[in-house]
């Protein structure tokens, strides 16, 4: 027997521009989806801005795509997105050769999502649980997942107060972490020596794949097990793993 129920109109509305989105397969613009769902653009423009509050959906210029929530919810749903079910047995492969903990995460506003990880074999490791938010001005994930923005889109979300960052950055400080970002961009990962919590160490390397998609992978463990002979190593191994997954995609 059917439950009685009333239906929500707005739901109806939100999963036909979800919807939408998945058969479109890239982003799209209000107006874009206004005009082929046939909807009222204020509805649009309101369900289109809570979907992005809410994490669900991500804006860039104007242009809407899915957002970091949607993996998490696919992660726990245990079928995943395109970019987990990838890079999974990699950071399988990568945590297994090095014996560390190993993430990949995507920007949510001024944060890092992590999306999915590989804990350590270890029983002393250090780890973090999927769905948990990492500011973008802290650690080696930051730097690397920055390096795929702009200067002025960097300076932009990270001059944001009360954003959810650890603290503003002052000018001296933005321009260290603009040269470290800088640095990125020329080797290719990124190095955090007990910068961002003390006794830990962590590498990550950017990651861009279909439809400007950004995220990062990387690597962190106690200072002991990932001394300074190991570090180009890791380094090299992250670089040819980002280059293995972008040739999935």
């Amino acid at each position: 027997m059917k439950a009685e129920f009333k239906r929500v109109p707005a739901l109806d509305k939100c999963f036909s521009i979800l919807e939408y989105l998945t058969t479109k397969k890239g982003p799209a613009g209000m107006s874009e989806i206004s005009e082929k769902l046939k909807l009222n653009k204020s509805t649009v423009y309101n369900i289109l801005h809570t979907l992005t509050d809410l994490g669900v959906l991500e804006n860039s210029d104007g242009q809407f795509r899915f957002g970091p929530k949607l993996y998490v919810f696919g992660k726990a749903a245990e079928s995943g997105s395109d970019l987990i079910r990838t890079t999974h047995p990699f950071l399988e492969q990568i945590s297994r050769k090095t014996g560390l903990s190993a993430f990949l995460g995507m920007p949510s506003g001024t944060r890092t999502v992590i999306l999915d990880k590989v804990d350590s074999p270890f029983d002393l490791r250090v780890s973090s649980e999927i769905g948990l938010h990492i500011p973008l001005n802290k650690g080696a994930h930051g730097k690397a997942l920055m390096s795929l923005f702009k200067d002025e889109e960097i300076e932009e979300m990270l001059a944001v107060k009360g954003a959810g960052l650890s603290r503003s950055l002052s000018s001296s400080d933005f321009k260290t972490f603009l040269d470290a970002v800088k640095a990125v961009r020329a080797e290719g990962v990124a190095f955090d020596d007990e910068v961002y919590i003390e006794g830990i160490r962590a590498l990550a390397a950017p990651l861009s794949v279909k439809n400007n998609l950004k995220a990062v992978i990387w690597v962190v463990g106690l200072k002991k097990q990932v001394p300074d002979e190991v570090v180009r190593e890791y380094s090299e191994l992250l670089k040819e793993t980002i280059k293995n997954i972008e040739n999935q995609f």
